[in-house]
């Protein structure tokens, strides 16, 4: 299993493997049932100089307080931001609510208040899961389809750490922002279970990058 420090740290990795070994899949580059480990959830800003990713804290925060609001209505995100980006606006309906706004998945029949409730009465639960992707859903997802299956905590030796899996994953946009907002639920978790914060492993069946997102000829695809 691969380890990394910090969010940054396996964003550069993993963008340079999929660049380097990625087959190419509906317009992407891309790698399949990728896990890793990243073992300080809470360093989950990305800075990546070398890759040039324009990442945005400010923004990602703003999804954060979104989910926690529990309102899946694209202007709530707009209120926070300033404007709402035009990919949320692609994936909305008429009505301009999403799925995935993952705070009010997670919400969705208490999931997240049971989840915590889990943990507090049992520390080696395996039942403190949230499920946000849901195949029996699909027929109410014709703007946007979720990206994640589950989320699911456990403790070891004391500490929360979470599992992430998802069906597809875009390094890009997606891995960048999603991480931030699941370290932030960790750390949530942790909080209000008064355990300490544990590592988070992600794992992705579609780990990829849009083929605009590839380096140009003239950068070294084998850099590191």
């Amino acid at each position: 299993m691969h380890s990394f420090k910090t969010a940054n740290e396996a964003f550069h990795d993993l963008y340079w493997r999929i660049v380097r070994n990625g087959v190419d899949f509906a317009g992407t580059k891309t790698l399949f049932n990728i896990g890793f480990e990243i073992q300080s959830p809470s360093y989950k800003d990305i800075h990546d100089s070398k890759v040039k990713r324009s990442w945005s804290k400010e923004y990602a925060e703003a999804e954060w307080q979104w989910y926690l609001s529990g309102d899946r209505n694209i202007k709530k995100l707009g209120e926070l931001y300033g404007k709402v980006p035009e990919i949320w606006k692609r994936m909305a309906d008429c009505n301009g609510d999403v799925n995935s706004n993952y705070g009010w998945q997670w919400q969705r029949n208490s999931q997240l208040e049971i989840v915590i409730e889990k943990l507090k009465q049992d520390s080696e639960t395996r039942q403190a899961a949230i499920s946000i992707y849901d195949g029996k859903e699909i027929i109410t997802y014709p703007f946007d389809t979720p990206c994640t299956y589950a989320v699911q905590f456990t403790i070891v030796d004391n500490k929360l750490n979470m599992s992430v899996v998802m069906r597809s994953n875009d390094l890009w946009y997606g891995f960048c922002n999603d991480q931030y907002q699941f370290s932030s639920l960790q750390q949530l978790v942790a909080r209000e279970t008064g355990y300490s914060l544990g590592t988070y492993y992600h794992f992705a069946h579609n780990l990829h990058l849009y083929n605009d997102k590839l380096p140009d000829n003239n950068t070294r695809i084998f850099h590191k």
